[in-house]
């Protein structure tokens, strides 16, 4: 539309609608990002079913498809077969060359991280002029192949290496600076054996600018607006990154307890409709908070359903013990409860569903359970996969779907059982941070 208004002489304020074409359009983009030499993970274009096939044996399985514009990642998949990527094309996309199917390597186990900046380079001349000023670094709990709008995420960053911080803070620079943003952008990247890659770039707002302003103190929306007007960010004030003393994690809401029969997993497809925050000087406390307030506090004991995909058993065991260690009784069918006691884990063996009685729905329905880690077997979920969580959703039984998100939970439960939790307004928040800074 902008490029459009402004054939039509409308004026156009903020970042130009050229710079919003190179964004968007792959080819210009990934021009873009060999000129400034950053990375993007290996990628191809598709107009039909053949040219998707051709594009997906040449990157390799799994690959992430998605439409060539889309919001909320409608249509985007995670595809990891021939017969996947043959279904997709057929049923989910209507593909054309004007509109092309995009198709990126998909970086399994990669740390994703969303980074909002605002920048007053698109009001000068030289791009080497002007301020580029990182508002907000959250990093993504999930592993990447989670919608941002769905994913839990903290920000300040908390596992990722302080050399990895400093390269996404020197890319955003550059790619803000190369076009020449005025107002607001938004760059996902990934993180994979300590290499950055370029995800996307959105020379717009995104929908974490309203949990960032919160977070930092600082109304991002509202500079980046009076940027756009022509303010520069030293005549408004806000010229460096306020990065908080204290930890702020967002956790997404779901509509799953209206939807019955509707699997939780989370997916690139955005699926949540509401947000919170948690917020506390330990990083733990911060997510237990967040889960609390999202409606699924963490137990402080009692037992832990656990059931993983073949992928994770080999990650499981960690996370298992800290729960034992925790006080809590670990429970578990055939596959997961050997991998388990094998590490030397005490393990209540239970029936799969198919097998008999009781089985985890029965333990659920009982209240017998008080956290399940239910991980998928794979893209299309058994059938007692998703009964299982289901029926977790239906009797308010705090549910991960990940291993990392299981680890948060852990970290989480093991804070609040060391310490508890304190409240603090949020202007309280903001005040410490200041004082300490």
């Amino acid at each position: 539309m902008a490029l459009g208004l402004q054939k039509n002489g409308v004026n156009i304020i903020g970042t130009s609608p050229q710079s919003i074409e190179i964004a968007e359009d792959r080819k210009l983009f990934a021009a873009m990002l060999r000129q400034l030499n950053i990375p993007q993970p290996p990628n191809g274009l598709a107009t039909n079913e053949v040219e998707a096939l051709e594009a997906a044996h040449k990157l390799g399985y799994p690959i992430l498809m998605r439409p060539s514009f889309v919001l909320g990642g409608r249509a985007m998949q995670i595809v990891y077969s021939d017969h996947e990527l043959v279904q997709y094309m057929r049923f989910a996309v209507e593909a054309s060359p004007e509109r092309p199917v995009l198709i990126d390597k998909f970086l399994e186990e990669a740390t994703e991280v969303d980074v909002d900046c605002i920048a007053d380079v698109g009001l000068f001349a030289d791009s080497r002029q002007g301020t580029v000023v990182i508002g907000g670094m959250l990093e993504h709990i999930e592993f990447a192949g989670v919608h941002s709008g769905d994913a839990a995420m903290v920000l300040p960053t908390h596992t990722l290496q302080p050399q990895v911080v400093e390269t996404m803070r020197q890319y955003t620079d550059a790619m803000a600076r190369e076009l020449k943003v005025a107002g607001l952008m938004n760059v996902q990247y990934a993180v994979k054996d300590g290499v950055v890659y370029v995800l996307e770039v959105n020379p717009r707002a995104s929908r974490t600018v309203p949990f960032v302003s919160k977070a930092i103190g600082h109304p991002l929306a509202k500079l980046a607006a009076k940027v756009m007007a022509g303010k520069t960010l030293v005549e408004l004030g806000f010229t460096r990154e306020v990065t908080p003393k204290y930890h702020a994690v967002k956790e997404s809401v779901f509509p799953f307890n209206r939807f019955h029969g509707q699997d939780i997993l989370l997916s690139p497809e955005m699926r949540s409709t509401g947000e919170v925050m948690g917020l506390d000087a330990d990083p733990g406390i911060a997510y237990a908070k967040s889960q609390m307030a999202a409606g699924g506090p963490l137990p402080l004991k009692g037992c832990v359903f656990i059931s993983v995909s073949d992928n994770d058993k080999n990650e499981v065991a960690p996370v298992a013990r800290e729960l034992v260690e925790l006080g809590f009784e670990i429970i578990s069918t055939g596959g997961t409860a050997a991998v388990l006691e094998k590490a030397g884990l005490k393990v209540r063996r239970i029936f799969k569903i198919a097998e008999g009685r009781p089985n985890a729905i029965d333990l659920l329905k009982n209240r017998e359970v008080q956290l399940v880690i239910n991980t998928p077997s794979g893209q299309i979920p058994r059938a007692d996969e998703v009964k299982i969580r289901t029926t977790a959703v239906y009797t308010n039984t705090p549910i991960m779907t990940t291993l990392s998100g299981a680890k948060a939970a852990a970290r989480g439960i093991a804070a609040l059982q060391r310490s508890g939790y304190s409240v603090k307004t949020l202007q309280e928040h903001h005040v410490s941070s200041l004082a300490k800074g």
